[in-house]
């Protein structure tokens, strides 16, 4: 019953938030807060934002088969969010986008401009819901299923609890609402650190020193050409990772787009770019903590990794105070990464498939439905109930990236024209084709690609594009 109390306590300040932000709320609030965000509030709440419900407890796990590794994809995020900030965030802001989609339709054409929009639409809502479905799953596993709460009503209350502070100030209410969040899911992992530290019987120095003398804390792998984990592939990958998935992705740059002037807009990006690298060492370090505790404790660990964390955070082993720490964080970085998803899913179908900016009616319709299909895509998940189908799903939403990729660097990087009627066929077709290589490689070689899939399919996407194009005249960016 405490859990419940606190999850309700906790919505309850997101409402009194979204009620004071939510005042004299309109479109232009919705969209683009006016343009009015404080730089560095939009910085501190992006990086919660950008650490979903999975990430908060898959992270601590991926030591066991990874080590450190991890950090350095991290490495290669703040190269990745420079670019954004040099590249794309001046571009979006010299024509003044409210949907960065909106660039592909002046710089290509129009279908080229819905492809984008509606690969974003179809990628951002299933990855949101499976994220959702997973963190819904643990919460309903460790915390809600134990009240008799059935997962189905757990769904839809949380659901309707985002639409309760969002539909009114939109992305002026979720900048605030992201610092809220983050402060909790700060205070929440720290405590959990020192918790752990202290049923190992460790002072945090001894703990750092603990976790900086583990077998576990390879951070840096030059020699192995071959594996996943080698440097220049995680470290490349991570640049890309990153330029797709926040620079091209509406979720992500829509708060970015809510700073006064570009000059702020680039310091929020730059500043926050950098967390990534302490903020994943703590996740890290805490993972390796609970692996020695599970050794120190004679406890087997679970075959999945993403259950380490909720074994003992989630199950009482370390005290009831850490089971409200890991519930609080779990929400609040499930619902800082699920709120911001939905209204920007609400903000693309408006602005570039309905290219209806002012129609207020339109808007608020649009963010229930929005809300309505995301549960129903939870529900689905849980229907299917089969990890491979959602690893599946993972696999397919990282293919759907690729094509956002070319798209983008295509009228970045060149001056010509393309065939705008070819662009969905070409934008479909990549994947595909990406995929049928990386089957055949492996059927070859035996290797199996990576993270690289992303950068192989952007470029055949790019590729096509030019294709497309060869005999038609060169335009002016």
């Amino acid at each position: 019953m405490i859990i419940i109390i606190t999850v309700l306590v906790y919505f309850l300040v997101l409402f009194v938030v979204s009620r004071i932000t939510g005042r004299g709320a309109t479109n232009e609030t919705f969209y683009r807060a006016g343009r009015r965000s404080p730089w560095y509030m939009v910085a501190f709440g992006m990086i919660g934002a950008s650490i979903s419900g999975i990430t908060f407890v898959s992270v601590p796990g991926m030591v066991v088969h990874s080590d450190m590794t991890y950090i350095q994809t991290c490495l290669g995020f703040i190269l990745g969010y420079f670019t954004i900030a040099l590249v794309l965030l001046p571009l979006y802001y010299k024509h003044n986008l409210t949907s960065i989609y909106t660039y592909l339709g002046r710089r290509l054409g129009d279908r080229s401009y819905k492809t984008g929009s509606w690969f974003f639409l179809v990628t951002k809502m299933t990855m949101a819901s499976v994220r959702f479905y997973v963190v819904c799953i643990i919460l309903q596993r460790f915390v809600f299923g134990a009240a008799g709460i059935p997962f189905a009503v757990t769904v839809i209350c949380m659901v309707a609890l985002i639409w309760l502070y969002t539909y009114r100030g939109g992305i002026k209410t979720l900048v605030w609402t992201d610092t809220f969040q983050t402060v909790c899911l700060f205070t929440a992992i720290i405590l959990i650190f020192v918790n752990v530290a202290d049923a190992l019987g460790l002072t945090f120095r001894e703990a750092v020193h603990t976790v900086a003398n583990s077998d576990m804390s390879r951070i840096f792998v030059f020699d192995d050409w071959m594996s996943k984990q080698n440097f220049w592939k995680q470290f490349i990958s991570g640049i890309f990772i990153v330029i797709v998935m926040t620079g091209l992705d509406q979720d992500m740059m829509q708060k970015n787009l809510t700073c006064k002037t570009l000059r702020e807009a680039r310091k929020d990006v730059c500043t926050y770019g950098f967390a990534f690298v302490p903020v994943n060492l703590m996740f890290l370090s805490l993972g390796v903590l609970l692996v020695t505790l599970a050794e120190r404790q004679g406890v087997a660990l679970p075959s999945a990794t993403d259950d380490i964390l909720p074994l003992f955070a989630a199950t009482g082993n370390l005290g009831v105070p850490v089971v409200i720490l890991f519930t609080i964080g779990m929400v609040a970085a499930s619902f800082s990464s699920a709120d911001s998803a939905l209204t920007s899913l609400t903000t693309s179908y408006c602005v570039d498939i309905r290219r209806r900016y002012g129609d207020e009616t339109l808007r608020r319709r649009t963010h229930i439905a929005m809300c309505i299909l995301f549960v129903a895509c939870i529900l689905l998940f849980k229907t299917v109930n089969s990890t491979n189908v959602i690893d599946a799903i993972y696999i397919i939403c990282s293919y759907s990236y690729g094509p956002l990729l070319g798209l983008f660097a295509f009228g970045l990087a060149t001056r010509r024209n393309v065939n705008d009627a070819w662009t969905p066929y070409i934008a479909i077709a990549s994947p595909l084709l990406c995929f049928a290589i990386d089957m055949l490689t492996q059927w070859l070689t035996g290797y199996k690609f990576g993270y690289e899939l992303l950068m192989m399919n952007g470029m055949l996407t790019f590729c096509g594009l030019y294709a497309s194009g060869i005999g038609r005249q060169n335009i002016k960016k």
